[in-house]
């Protein structure tokens, strides 16, 4: 019998998780431009993970230049109103205009991308294709969140293209690729029923595809995915506008 251990975050995610988490704690105030975050000794005993973990956490903020590091005095919040604009900093995924704009952004670099993962793609980069979408389901028969293991599926394919800038793409709109929580029914009643089946079956269809090393086939099947995903959006945002009202 499989457990759920395999559905547990790889050391990426946690990482993302740690800098969530730290992020929103600096944008809420509760860290002040000036002040030292916790040592990564303190962080690494918090969340029980490895030094690896919380200095690609770190990492991450950096790169976001939220904090700096200073050698031998530790990591240090840096003043957000002198940060300047980053791309997709704006982005709000609870209004369709923005969700629109992504899916539009994203089918210009995807299917593209599931043409290139279907020419291009290796043998182990196929197996991690398939690891994901057997995550997915995973999720889906115990009940767990999909969001990350949705957003791997993407990855593993935009990895597959032997184009690294294809995953950077990915990872810098990775807050608005998959939908919100509230978006997908994160309150009792608040996701169509079909949601999830649609998706799996979606994805399995790129699947098909790329393992048929078929490009044609993998282009037309991620541009059905994603005019599914906004479809399936516009019911989202309908059904929580309806609820609303009533």
């Amino acid at each position: 019998m499989r457990t759920l251990s395999h559905l547990m975050p790889a050391p990426a995610s946690l990482a993302e998780q740690i800098a969530d988490g730290l992020r929103r704690e600096i944008e809420a105030g509760q860290f002040q431009p000036g002040d030292k975050l916790p040592s990564e000794n303190e962080l690494t005993r918090i969340h029980s993970v490895s030094r690896t973990v919380v200095r690609e956490a770190i990492a991450g903020l950096r790169a976001d230049g939220l904090v700096e590091a200073r050698k031998g005095a530790g990591v240090f919040v840096l003043d957000l109103s002198a940060r300047p604009a980053r791309p997709f900093d704006d982005l709000a995924t609870a209004r369709i205009s923005s969700v629109i704009e992504l899916l539009e952004l994203r089918t210009a670099c995807e299917i593209e991308a599931a043409a290139l993962a279907a020419a291009r793609r290796s043998p182990a980069q196929l197996e991690s294709i398939l690891d994901a979408h057997r995550a997915v389901g995973d999720c889906l028969q115990a009940d767990q969140p999909t969001r990350d293991a949705d957003f791997a599926f993407h990855l593993a394919i935009a990895e597959a293209t032997q184009n690294r800038r294809f995953p950077e793409f990915l990872q810098l709109i990775r807050g608005g690729i998959i939908s919100r929580g509230d978006l997908q029914g994160a309150q009792p009643g608040a996701r169509p029923k079909d949601y999830n089946q649609s998706l799996q079956q979606e994805h399995g269809a790129i699947v098909d595809a790329i393992m048929e090393a078929d490009a044609e086939a993998a282009r037309d099947r991620m541009r059905q995915h994603l005019r599914g995903s906004l479809e399936r959006y516009k019911l989202l945002l309908r059904h929580r506008q309806s609820s609303a009202e009533a």
